[in-house]
């Protein structure tokens, strides 16, 4: 009761701090953050306070610009934590890009039905220049996690809101590609809002892919006929060198299916993906048959096989470790085999192909080939250090970069 009554007192104050600076235009600097004020007065320029609805961007730009995004990948591996977060909270989880566009939302039952209300869904503008003041626009502006809560947002549509904001960054060069933005109602804050979303945002650059820079365009289209799938440290399904949309799951199966090239049956397959979980195999047969469609057909049953050519980065990676090419194997290895994957088969072959990766490398320590792979791996140090011990003394371009791998692992 005593922390409802404080949120009370701390929206009454927030209600009239905003009051004082809506219409006088003064009286409020003292009563509220200076992150705040900053952007109040950035948004009175542009915004009316009692506007009613965020602008919205065209929906087919939108769309592709997600579709080619590397945010797209990342929140597709994580997708089901980041429902399951939304769904105990009853929080609108929203990611936007570098100018504040939301690209990707989902909601509680309560959460989404207000977020439709006000534009919070794919294509709505939430910069402070559209909107005014709020979370998404000050982390996306000043690179800093932020907080917005009740009336300390410039436009009165949002005053029953509370937002936590975080900014997401392309893990390889450091980019802010976005944010990813938690809102709930006021009544529902609380201290640990912000950790989350720090911690959200953590979660899908650790799922970035790590196979090349991410810029925001579309990967070059394999050249290769059939299905090409790459797996490590991605998540993306190519036919005929087009790019196929699929959620996490889908792309589960499908890993699965090229593995096992003389089929599965049902029942198989279900243990390989879902384990132990409380799944129907009807899930599994709905998520088979828009596999099957976007697959243009080239999916039988009984049991479930691919019928068309199929070339997999996991593949790739075995063939020139059993060649003994390691520095073309770690070259070709992107990294974790669908990182945050549960589907149990996954995460043994996920571990096997770590393990073989690093014994392969530890037998035969080629500098260039421990530098890639600890880009990778940047805390498995003894790999580094066999191949520091591996040169000896001998005079080699690789060794001052190797002991600033060892450096940095140990701070």
């Amino acid at each position: 009761m005593s922390a409802h009554r404080d949120l009370r007192d701390r929206r009454l104050e927030a209600v009239q701090a905003w009051t004082a600076f809506v219409e006088h235009g003064d009286g409020a600097a003292e009563r509220v953050r200076p992150e705040i004020f900053d952007s109040w007065q950035l948004s009175t320029n542009t915004v009316a306070p009692d506007l009613t609805e965020a602008p919205l961007a065209d929906e087919s730009d939108t769309a592709a610009y997600w579709r080619h995004s590397p945010l797209q990948t990342a929140v597709a591996r994580i997708e089901s934590e980041l429902r399951r977060t939304a769904e105990d909270g009853d929080l609108v989880i929203a990611i936007t890009d570098a100018e504040t566009r939301i690209l990707w939302t989902y909601g509680g039952r309560v959460m989404r039905r207000k977020a439709e209300t006000v534009n919070f869904v794919p294509g709505g503008r939430w910069d402070e220049a559209s909107v005014g003041t709020n979370a998404l626009a000050i982390a996306s502006r000043t690179g800093d996690p932020s907080m917005v809560f009740s009336a300390e947002h410039y436009a009165s549509i949002v005053h029953n809101w509370v937002c936590w904001a975080a900014p997401v960054h392309d893990p390889l060069s450091g980019e802010q590609l976005g944010v990813i933005d938690l809102s709930t109602t006021w009544d529902r804050a609380h201290p640990i809002g912000l950790a989350t979303a720090r911690l959200m945002a953590r979660l899908i650059e650790t799922a970035m892919p790590t196979s090349r820079r991410s810029t925001g365009l579309a990967a070059i289209a394999p050249p290769d006929p059939g299905l090409t799938l790459s797996l490590l440290g991605t998540a993306e399904a190519w036919l005929d060198g087009q790019r196929l949309l699929l959620n996490r799951r889908q792309t589960e199966i499908l890993a699965l299916l090229a593995m096992h090239p003389n089929g599965l049956s049902l029942e198989h397959l279900h243990s390989l993906v879902y384990g132990d979980a409380a799944v129907t195999t009807s899930t599994l047969k709905a998520e088979v048959s828009h596999l099957r469609s976007a697959l243009g057909g080239q999916l039988s049953s009984r049991p479930y096989r691919l019928t068309l050519p199929v070339a997999t980065d996991i593949d790739e990676v075995q063939h020139l470790l059993r060649r003994g090419d390691v520095r073309s194997a770690v070259a070709a290895y992107g990294g974790d085999l669908l990182p945050g994957t549960n589907a149990p088969a996954l995460v043994e072959m996920g571990d096997y192909l770590a393990v073989s990766m690093r014994e392969a490398l530890l037998a035969d320590p080629d500098p260039e080939a421990v530098l890639r792979y600890s880009e990778l791996a940047p805390y498995d140090t003894q790999v580094v250090e066999v191949c520091l011990a591996a040169l000896g003394t001998r005079d080699h371009p690789a060794r001052a970069l190797l002991r600033g791998r060892l450096a940095v692992a140990d701070r």
